[in-house]
């Protein structure tokens, strides 16, 4: 009875004294809202870990959702101050200070915590790849066996252009045991096409099968969906091309050009008879109907 009633003890104290270091640094900040994309954390990774003894797993997790809530938060301010409209493909519109230095407060309290790393791998490089890079590296380090982390630092090396870095660390990581077979698939391809839009499709996809993250594989989609809009606006440029070699002159509007559209097979608005982007949003013509542009309405990231 006394071992278990001492368990409860330490059980208690050690939750009361994370609750106690949360407090601490909600109290340490002058409106948060306001301040918190400025303010330095202030306790690190090792700190923390010294100060929540047997309890690191539930600090990192209360870290993990700061840095959620963190880019949450900045998220709802921008799109306060700009009408609503926020590009996921753009995160270094937000000046995410902080969440390089939350993200490795979580991992340094649980080297073992995959979501930061994964979060980390997707998000950071927008912020600092060299953070990213360096959180990856950390955590390949702490689990050496996780051939997931090597997925997560060769899509930062691919993001980077770094064609031939990513394929070392794809071909690395298909060493390791239960890694499958589309890793050595991929790292043979970023040698051979690097980057091209169709490995770029194959990451994503990898990406998002991995994922189980609603955040990340929201993120992924709009890459994937950029990437077709990409190959869409290729094809209605040679196309608008074409008419202007034709007739003379540059479209009019979209209807000079429909048939065509509906030739090369690309979804089409019935009503104006504008071509849709991937987000069922109709495309722009631009430069007096010489070129083509997403509209500003639209949900396709523009990088």
């Amino acid at each position: 009875m006394k071992k278990d009633a001492l368990r409860l003890l330490v059980i208690v104290l050690g939750l009361a004294e994370v609750v106690l270091l949360a407090h601490w640094i909600d109290d340490h900040r002058q409106d948060m809202n306001a301040r918190f994309g400025e303010e330095r954390l202030y306790v690190d990774g090792a700190t923390a870990k010294r100060l929540t003894f047997a309890f690191n797993g539930i600090a990192a997790d209360w870290y993990w959702m700061r840095s959620l809530q963190y880019v949450g938060g900045k998220i709802v301010r921008y799109e306060d101050s700009h009408n609503g409209r926020f590009n996921l493909g753009n995160l270094s519109s937000l000046d995410l200070k902080l969440l390089a230095p939350l993200l490795r407060v979580s991992t340094t309290l649980d080297p073992q915590f995959m979501a930061p790393y994964e979060y980390g791998a997707l998000i950071l490089p927008e912020v600092n790849q060299d953070e990213a890079i360096s959180l990856l590296n950390y955590g390949i380090a702490a689990n050496q066996s996780s051939w997931r982390l090597y997925h997560y630092l060769g899509y930062i090396y691919w993001q980077r252009e770094d064609y031939a870095q990513a394929s070392d660390i794809y071909a690395a990581g298909a060493r390791l045991p239960g890694a499958p077979a589309w890793m050595a698939a991929l790292s043979a391809r970023m040698k051979a096409e690097g980057g091209s839009r169709d490995a770029g499709r194959e990451m994503y996809r990898r990406l998002y099968e991995d994922s189980k993250d609603e955040a990340v594989k929201d993120m992924v989609t709009k890459q994937i969906m950029r990437l077709d809009s990409l190959d869409d606006r290729d094809v209605i440029r040679r196309l608008l091309t074409d008419y202007r070699a034709q007739s003379g002159r540059c479209a009019s509007a979209w209807r000079d050009v429909t048939g065509a559209l509906r030739t090369a097979r690309l979804k089409i608005d019935s009503t104006t008879g504008a071509p849709l982007d991937p987000s069922d949003t109709p495309y722009r013509l631009i430069k007096d109907g010489c070129d083509v542009d997403l509209s500003e309405d639209s949900n396709v990231p523009k990088r």
